[in-house]
């Protein structure tokens, strides 16, 4: 288990995180998302003692991290694949941090299996590729067998199928009543892999909570195609529904589903062509969460850009 109370870091003016507090429960897969320069990777850097807080405190399975005797088998973490010495062997490097907490050749031998990288684990690091940097990394995550993983953005560079078996084997760790925190900017992968979110902006928490409850943020819609868009639009306004119009036969409609909407468009008369009920995505929730906490915006499209 994680926990964080009032946790800050500042780094001289700018706060990077603001007395925040929350809790990563065992037995869930827990997503921590946020813009870029929302925090997280500070946060996560201070629940692993790279950084020390300006405030608050942070423990892991009831203690800092510098307190355990053992942390490899406490926590496993992957905040940066290319912190690895080009000149090794991933086998080698394995072995050496296996050697601080008396871990064997045999647990070395099964995290390499267990990554897929039997057929490189004697090659040297700086001919990897950015996925078998990845998975080497998870292997060094996976080493002390620990309780807690820590994995900030642990598919960048894989393939679809490295992609599915980091889902499969975070759900997996979750399954056997270990704690993850999983941080990733995939919205559609962490709509299949998280259980609970956590959402930061500009160092603090705008949402803690299970993956459909904030889904539920953006809310379900109903796409209508009719040739009387403005008289339907005016009837369903009147039955209680939130109407926009997205094209010249196009409606959009919220807060009123999709039996209801052609009940009142059978009763008036009017014709419909389509109805599609849309449900709302995680990256629509997450969008809206964090619309006013982004810190790096774009603001001109690729064609305002060439002129």
């Amino acid at each position: 288990m994680i926990e964080a109370h009032s946790l800050t870091k500042r780094y001289g003016a700018k706060t990077a995180v603001d007395n925040i507090d929350f809790t990563v429960r065992p037995g869930l897969v827990t997503g921590f998302l946020g813009p870029n320069g929302a925090g997280k990777s500070t946060t996560m850097r201070m629940i692993i003692g790279l950084d020390r807080p300006s405030g608050g405190t942070v423990t892991v399975n009831g203690k800092p991290y510098a307190h355990h005797r053992d942390p490899l088998h406490q926590v496993g973490s992957l905040l940066d694949a290319k912190a690895v010495h080009s000149g090794r062997s991933a086998r080698n490097h394995l072995l050496a941090i296996g050697a601080t907490h008396r871990i064997g050749v045999r647990r070395v031998d099964e995290v390499i299996g267990l990554t897929g990288l039997e057929s490189v684990a004697r090659k040297r690091v700086h001919g990897y590729s950015l996925g078998m940097g990845q998975r080497l990394g998870l292997a060094a995550a996976l080493l002390g067998d620990p309780a807690t993983l820590i994995l900030d953005e642990p598919v960048n560079g894989l393939d679809p199928e490295g992609v599915a078996w980091v889902r499969q084997l975070a759900r997996q760790l979750a399954a056997e009543g270990r704690t993850v925190l999983l941080s990733s900017h995939l919205m559609s992968e962490m709509a299949q892999t998280a259980d609970h979110l956590i959402i930061l902006g500009r160092g603090r928490i705008v949402a803690d909570a299970s993956v459909s409850e904030i889904i539920s943020v953006s809310g379900d819609s109903v796409t209508v195609r009719t040739s009387e868009p403005d008289r339907l639009a005016g009837l369903l306004r009147a039955d209680g529904a939130s109407v926009s119009s997205t094209g010249p036969d196009l409606l959009s409609i919220s807060d009123l589903p999709a039996p209801r909407i052609a009940e009142v468009a059978a009763g008036a008369g009017v014709v419909i062509y389509e109805l599609t009920p849309i449900r709302g995505s995680l990256e629509d929730a997450y969008l809206a969460l964090t619309r006013d906490e982004v810190e790096y915006r774009t603001s001109r499209t690729v064609t305002e850009a060439r002129r």
